[in-house]
């Protein structure tokens, strides 16, 4: 398998202040990796950086040229406003391919291909015509990540999708994040604070406090400290 994303010592941050510090790490075709660690720990500006939306500060940051052509998929934390869009699922979905527009004013065959395309990867085609807001939150997520998939279907970045979903539409996402994966040969890089729900999907652990406590497997996770602390529920932080 090839490495997608290289981290060497890096150093992410902002004005003189570093959020993530000394990151050594890899992220290889195919991988699972699932980001944890307690609110400020630097998860949200690891994403940031990956996303070449800040710079390193120090390091050597190396990304693979196929996401530099082809970019990676994100899924950001939604908003109150943002789960309220008044639009159709299919405008939504389709609004995935904007890059690829450049300064065309209207979608091209191949991109409205796309768009369906992925929303029958997602399951989601029935619902071409719903109003997105009118959805249930799972119903949301597969919509954004159809639409994330319209960018590209080489890697995604989920930041903490789980969130203000029911326990019947977490194990529905973490099921099709998994199918994704492993079907699909998507790279999934996901930021979670569920770490006993996600330590059974993924196949890499990063655990940050800044500087990083832990990147290895799931079952060498298990055998740490930080990993018994955290799986045992003893910091409710994450």
């Amino acid at each position: 398998m090839s490495t997608l994303i290289t981290c060497r010592h890096v150093d992410f941050g902002y004005e003189n202040h570093d959020a993530v510090i000394d990151l050594t790490m890899e992220v290889a075709e195919g991988d699972y990796l699932c980001v944890v660690g307690a609110n400020g720990s630097g998860k949200s500006t690891l994403v940031k950086g990956l996303l070449g939306l800040l710079k390193p500060a120090g390091g050597e940051l190396v990304v693979a040229e196929e996401l530099r052509r082809t970019g990676i998929g994100y899924l950001p934390q939604q908003t109150a406003a943002q789960r309220d869009f008044p639009a159709t699922v299919w405008e939504v979905v389709l609004s995935g391919t904007l890059n690829r527009c450049g300064r065309r004013p209207f979608y091209s065959r191949e991109e409205k291909r796309l768009a369906a395309s992925a929303m029958e990867k997602l399951d989601i085609m029935p619902l071409k015509n719903h109003c997105y807001r009118e959805l249930s939150g799972g119903q949301q997520q597969r919509v954004l990540i159809a639409r994330a998939l319209c960018a590209t279907s080489r890697m995604l970045i989920l930041d903490e999708p789980i969130t203000g979903l029911d326990p019947s539409a977490i194990q529905d996402f973490y099921r099709l994040v998994r199918r994704l994966n492993r079907e699909e040969g998507v790279t999934i890089l996901m930021v979670s604070h569920d770490v006993v729900g996600v330590i059974g999907q993924a196949n890499k652990i990063l655990h940050l406090q800044q500087r990083v406590l832990f990147f290895g497997t799931p079952e060498e996770y298990r055998g740490t400290e930080a990993g018994r602390r955290y799986l045992g529920g003893e910091d409710g932080c994450l």
